[in-house]
């Protein structure tokens, strides 16, 4: 049973920062139409989505 709990816990956690990733890329070039900084906040992933989430 643990081994199954550990497994799907690091799946969860990979997928959430895939779709963190993803999504700070689209806010960012959608925001700033820049490719550099899609990619800057790409790497920041959800402290970028936190960021604009709450200074908006």
């Amino acid at each position: 049973m643990t081994e199954r709990r550990v497994i799907v816990q690091k799946e969860v956690i990979r997928s959430g920062v895939g779709f963190g990733s993803a999504l700070a890329i689209a806010i960012s070039f959608t925001t700033h139409k820049s490719v550099l900084w899609a990619i800057v906040h790409g790497l920041f992933s959800w402290f970028y989505v936190a960021y604009y989430v709450l200074t908006r």
